[in-house]
């Protein structure tokens, strides 16, 4: 059995290990084939090909995409993209600098609850182009406003919470037409994680599939065993291909480390079922 694990991030995004750690780090957990899909951003796929050739590993070029669909924000997963597709690449460019945006506004409304400095502060959490909640959220935990990252999350930068600033990112037609344009394979990340009902998230599912969308992530550290059984069974009714990721983070800031995942439930067509992916 090939351990695949198709969703995790570098410090290109908000990872705490660098596209090559972060390899050596998969090959250490035994994964035979893994996604790097940083948020918005694919500026850290060759470094870790590198990696991936010295470590025997295929590596599978991603992307997270940031989306906004009825008024809520969504992530879709690029897999099997093609990082140099020059409308991949333009509409990527044009998120970070909305992200940019975003953290000044994220910074404001700190500021209002008393909470200084704190895009600097986010600011030093970076290595890549791209600023995001998570460093914001490192610096909060570093002032000590809460105990760890998931605690921030809880008390900050949510809607309805000190920090919360609305944002219109890229379009679900654009996120996905940018992907298959590519020539990859457009997956709705963690799709438990929105809490939509149960209209909406029929109507999300009809929208994306008859946009090209294929795939849905079944396994994720944000879904419980009920909704993983509920998202295989809305994959198979809605014929949709089960991918499988950690969201792998770093050490200390992820619910699974990499590899770290259970099967997918039978009945399932994994995403992977005609990529020709040898043993290594």
């Amino acid at each position: 059995m090939l351990n695949i694990d198709l969703h995790c991030h570098s410090t290109v995004s908000d990872g705490l290990l660098t596209p090559a750690r972060l390899v050596e780090h998969a090959a250490l957990r035994g994964v035979n084939v893994l996604a790097l899909t940083d948020h918005d951003d694919v500026t850290g796929l060759a470094e870790a090909r590198i990696a991936a050739r010295e470590k025997n590993i295929t590596l599978i070029n991603g992307a997270e995409i940031s989306v906004t669909w009825q008024g809520r924000t969504l992530h879709i997963i690029g897999l099997r993209i093609n990082p140099e597709y020059p409308p991949l690449e333009q509409g990527l460019a044009s998120i970070r600098a909305g992200r940019e945006e975003r953290a000044r506004n994220i910074a404001i409304q700190l500021e209002r609850y008393g909470i200084h400095d704190s895009l600097e502060g986010a600011y030093t959490y970076t290595e890549g182009q791209l600023i995001g909640r998570t460093h914001f959220a490192r610096f909060l935990v570093e002032k000590g406003y809460a105990k760890d990252i998931r605690s921030v999350f809880k008390k900050y930068l949510v809607k309805g919470k000190p920090g919360y600033a609305p944002h219109q990112w890229a379009t679900l037609n654009d996120a996905v037409s940018w992907i298959r344009g590519s020539g990859g394979q457009a997956v709705i990340a963690h799709p438990a994680r929105y809490q939509l009902g149960k209209n909406v998230l029929e109507a999300l599912l009809h929208e994306f599939r008859d946009l090209g969308g294929v795939g849905l992530e079944i396994i994720s550290p944000s879904h419980t065993s009920d909704q993983i059984k509920l998202f295989a069974h809305h994959a198979q009714r809605m014929n949709l291909l089960a991918s499988c990721g950690s969201d792998y983070h770093g050490p200390g800031e992820s619910y699974f480390d990499l590899g770290q995942l259970p099967p997918l439930p039978a009945g399932c067509i994994p995403i992977w079922h005609n990529w020709n992916i040898e043993q290594k």
